[in-house]
Parts: C-alpha cells; sequence; structure tokens
C-alpha cells in the first residue's frame, strides 16, 4: 500500500480541523437556541394559560432585553445556517492552504467565517426590530407565536413565491459553487477574508432569508420548526438535484401558505 502523500495528508488534516470548527460553532449554537426555546417554554408554564400577557410587548423591551434578543436572534442564525455552508469554509481552507504552500500569505479561516457570520448578525437586528414591529400591531403573541393566519398565509406565500425567482436561482448557483466563488472572490490579507465571508454572507441572505422569515409564521422559538427550515437550507444546499429542493420547497410552501389563508377566511 503506498503511503500518501505529504500534501494530501496535510490537506486532510486541514479538512478536518476545519469541520471540527464548524461543528463546534453549530453545537454552541444549538445548544443556546435549546436552552433559550426551554426558558420560553417554562416561562409559558409559569403564566398560565389564564394570567395573560400584553400583546404591545412594551414591557420585554428594555435596552438589556433588546439585547439579548438581537443575541438570540444571531445564534440562532449560526445554528441554523453554518452546516450549509461548511462546503464553502472547507474549499477556503483549502485554496487558502495552496497559496500557503506557495509561500503566499496565509490567512486564517476563522476570518471567512466571522465575515460570513457579521451578515447574519445584520439580519438578527432586522429581524428584531421586524418582532418588535409585530408584537406592537399584535400579530405575534409575546411568546413570539404568530397571532394571525394572515400574517402566516403572507410569508408562506412570500417565501414559496421567492423559491421561483430568478434572484433566488442565482444566490443558491453560488452558494453550491464553493470553489468558483472563492476563486472568483478572492481577496488578499485578513480584511480580505472578511470581505470574501461578507460576500459570501450577502449571496446566501439573498438565498435564504425568505425562509428565515418563516420563523414568524409558526413561532420563533419552536424547535421542530427551527430544525425544519434548517433541513430545508441545508438540503438546498448540499444534496444533488439543487432545482427539484428549490421548486418542492416552494410547491410546499405556497399550499401551506393557501391552507393558512383558507383557515383564517373560515375563521373570520
Amino acid at each position: 500500500m503506498r503511503s500518501q502523500s505529504a500534501p494530501a495528508v496535510a490537506s486532510r488534516y486541514d479538512r478536518i480541523i476545519v469541520l471540527v470548527l464548524l461543528v463546534a460553532v453549530t453545537l454552541l449554537a444549538w445548544a443556546y437556541t435549546v436552552h433559550q426555546a426551554h426558558v420560553m417554554r417554562a416561562m409559558a408554564v409559569h403564566m398560565g394559560p389564564d394570567m395573560g400577557m400584553p400583546m404591545s410587548g412594551e414591557p420585554s423591551w428594555t435596552g438589556l432585553g433588546t439585547l439579548l434578543m438581537a443575541v438570540m436572534w444571531a445564534v440562532m442564525m449560526a445554528a441554523m445556517m453554518v452546516p450549509g455552508t461548511s462546503p464553502m469554509v472547507t474549499a477556503f481552507a483549502a485554496i487558502n492552504r495552496r497559496r500557503r504552500e506557495r509561500d503566499a500569505p496565509y490567512v486564517p479561516t476563522a476570518m471567512f467565517l466571522a465575515g460570513y457570520l457579521v451578515v447574519w448578525a445584520g439580519f438578527a437586528i432586522l429581524a428584531t426590530a421586524v418582532q418588535w414591529m409585530l408584537q406592537r400591531l399584535g400579530f405575534l403573541t409575546e411568546m413570539m407565536q404568530s397571532a394571525s393566519y394572515y400574517l402566516s398565509a403572507s410569508l408562506f406565500l412570500a417565501a414559496g413565491l421567492y423559491q421561483f425567482s430568478p434572484l433566488k436561482q442565482r444566490c443558491l448557483a453560488y452558494c453550491r459553487s464553493p470553489e468558483g466563488f472563492i476563486l472568483s472572490e478572492w481577496r488578499d490579507g485578513m480584511l480580505g477574508a472578511v470581505v470574501m465571508g461578507l460576500r459570501h454572507g450577502l449571496f446566501c441572505l439573498g438565498c435564504c432569508a425568505w425562509l428565515m422569515a418563516l420563523l414568524f409564521a409558526i413561532a420563533v422559538m419552536d424547535l421542530r420548526w427551527v430544525a425544519a427550515l434548517t433541513v430545508m437550507v441545508t438540503a438546498e444546499k448540499l444534496l444533488p438535484w439543487p432545482r427539484l429542493w428549490r421548486l418542492g420547497i416552494g410547491a410546499g410552501l405556497i399550499a401551506i401558505g393557501l391552507s393558512f389563508a383558507f383557515a383564517g377566511f373560515t375563521h373570520a
């Protein structure tokens, strides 16, 4: 049996290190998300169904409460999005290693991942603002559950229709082509790696933002729904037949949206 070459061993070693990093980030993010979901459930049990909770959202939106809500959203986005971006981060590490072998400047892969997560942290801030607005308008309960069939219907229909759009198709294509993206978008240095992560994050945001908005359509902290959306996003990015996944998910979301609209009409 021939021994593996030094470059092959180094490549495998780098890949293992990157995967361990991604698994660690994902597990920590999921642990925090699960903890927050249990806290919300405990609050609901403590309050009881007869005590009621204010719908305006004002008592819970202190400065610290708003910051913690934004942190919760940011961590939840990391838990949901990092698994699907693993091929892109691994490709960055592989190309970076080959450049290092040619004595080119070395950039830690964590810088690329940091740029990617900054984009989703920005989305988390926007989601926090939207949550505040929806609670003020009475469309979302204090327990972060949808209080409106029509809100749920609108979000599902919008997300479903977006799956058929050219922008969704283009952004998904970039997300599924890691080496092509990195070779065409390569920038040297620490700042360059962060910018590359930012740009990948923006394509990923264009691909998945409407799917993430569906957290408002059911319940923000329902772990079953969070897991289902994570599976959808990861399947689109990693599994074969991306067109089948994209259009199939779109058709399913539209069907769910229509069922919510019908439910709203019958309960009016």
